[in-house]
């Protein structure tokens, strides 16, 4: 589903103008057939899965600390079962 930026919001296909625009910001957002129908041929999956500048983000500490606790846990759980 074609996708506005600036409205932060999914677009239906017949939601969209007739010239492949946002009804809303009239901002384009994407190419479109002659019937008005968005295919597979019109969407340009690389330009959608690159970047918008956004640095990638590290896992949280305290997700790592929790991971290493629960290892930890269950390794006692194994140790403790064959005593």
């Amino acid at each position: 589903m074609p996708w506005c930026e600036d409205c932060a919001k999914y677009l239906a296909p017949s939601a969209m103008l007739s010239d492949g625009s946002c009804p809303k910001c009239l901002k384009p957002i994407a190419d479109i057939t002659i019937n008005g129908q968005l295919t597979a041929k019109t969407i340009n999956l690389k330009k959608l899965a690159q970047s918008s500048g956004e640095e990638d983000v590290s896992v949280p500490w305290h997700f790592k600390l929790l991971v290493g606790a629960l290892i930890m846990y269950l390794s006692w759980r194994v140790i403790d079962l064959f005593r």
